[in-house]
C-alpha cells in the first residue's frame, strides 16, 4: 500500500522538532556580560516559485514550486525537498454540427518528496539516507518509492567549487500504471551534486540521481543558474532532465522541463 507523500516531511518534522539553539554567544556591553545570548538557528532552507500563462485562441497555465528545508545539529544533517508541477490547457474545438466549445485538459501532474539524513564520519565523510517518493499522473511509473543507504564523501571542497558523491544500495516500489503491476526489487543508489560560483551572485549547481534496478534505469539531472539580487532573493534558469530505461512503445524515455524561478532563501 502506497503512503501519501505528505507522510515523509511530517515524520521529519517530528523528529527534529525538539531543536534547541547552539553556539550561544555573550554579548559584552561597556566591559560587562549583559548575560544575553545570540541565538543561532540550526535551520537554512528556501522555496523557488514559476508561473506562466497564455491566452488567446487556447489557454495554458504552468506552475511549478519547490520547497527545502534543512537542520543541523552535531555531526547529523537532515534534509527534505519537495516538488510540484502542474499544467492545465484549455482549447477550442469543432463539434459534429460545426459548432466552438472549449474543452480544458490537465497537461502535468506531478509531486516529489524527498529526505536525507546524514552522519559525518569525518571532514568530508558521511553515511547516509534517503527516502524519495513521487506520483506522476503522465508517467510509466505513477507512483514510486524509494530508500537507500549509503556512503558518501566530498571530492572537491574549494572556495568556488564544491562536489559531492554518494553511492549506495536501497530498495524500490515502484506501480507501472500501463500493465497496472506494483514492481519491487533491489536497485543501486549514486547521487553528484555541483555548485560553482560563477561570480560573486551567481552560482552554478548540478544535481545527478540515478537508480537503476532490474525493472528501470531511472536518471534525473537538475541543472541551474541562480543570480541573487540580494541576501534572499535570486533568479533561477532551471533545465531538468528525466529518463526511464524502460516504458511503453508510444512513450518518449527522457522529459524535459525548463524553468524561470523566484527564489527565496533564509538561513
Amino acid at each position: 500500500m502506497y503512503h501519501h507523500p505528505l507522510l515523509f516531511p511530517t515524520l521529519l518534522l517530528a523528529m527534529t522538532a525538539p531543536a534547541a539553539w547552539a553556539n550561544d554567544k555573550a554579548c559584552p556591553c561597556d566591559g560587562e556580560d549583559s548575560g544575553k545570548t545570540e541565538e543561532v538557528s540550526h535551520w537554512t532552507g528556501g522555496g523557488e516559485l514559476g508561473f506562466a500563462s497564455a491566452r488567446g485562441n487556447s489557454i495554458n497555465e504552468s506552475l511549478n514550486g519547490r520547497f527545502n528545508l534543512q537542520y543541523t545539529q552535531d555531526d547529523w544533517i537532515h534534509s527534505m525537498d519537495l516538488f510540484g508541477l502542474r499544467a492545465r490547457a484549455e482549447y477550442r474545438v469543432e463539434d459534429e454540427n460545426g459548432g466552438i466549445t472549449r474543452q480544458a485538459k490537465t497537461t502535468a501532474n506531478r509531486y516529489t518528496v524527498g529526505i536525507n539524513s546524514a552522519l559525518k564520519l569525518g571532514e568530508h565523510r558521511q553515511f547516509t539516507t534517503a527516502v524519495r517518493a513521487e506520483q506522476d499522473d503522465f508517467a510509466t511509473y505513477d507512483r514510486l518509492q524509494t530508500a537507500s543507504i549509503g556512503y558518501g564523501t566530498r571530492m572537491m571542497d574549494g572556495e568556488r567549487t564544491k562536489l559531492d558523491v554518494q553511492v549506495g544500495p536501497g530498495f524500490r516500489r515502484a506501480h507501472n500504471a500501463e500493465d497496472d503491476v506494483t514492481e519491487t526489487g533491489v536497485i543501486g543508489r549514486g547521487f553528484v551534486g555541483l555548485k560553482f560560483d560563477l561570480t560573486d551572485n551567481t552560482e552554478l549547481s548540478n544535481n545527478l540521481l540515478v537508480e537503476s534496478g532490474s525493472h528501470n534505469t531511472y536518471a534525473q539531472n537538475d541543472l541551474g543558474v541562480s543570480v541573487a539580487m540580494n541576501s534572499h532573493l535570486a533568479l533561477k534558469a532551471g533545465l531538468q532532465a528525466r529518463r526511464n530505461s524502460e516504458v511503453e512503445a508510444d512513450r518518449k524515455k527522457t522529459d524535459t522541463l525548463t524553468t524561470m524561478n523566484v527564489v527565496y532563501r533564509f538561513k
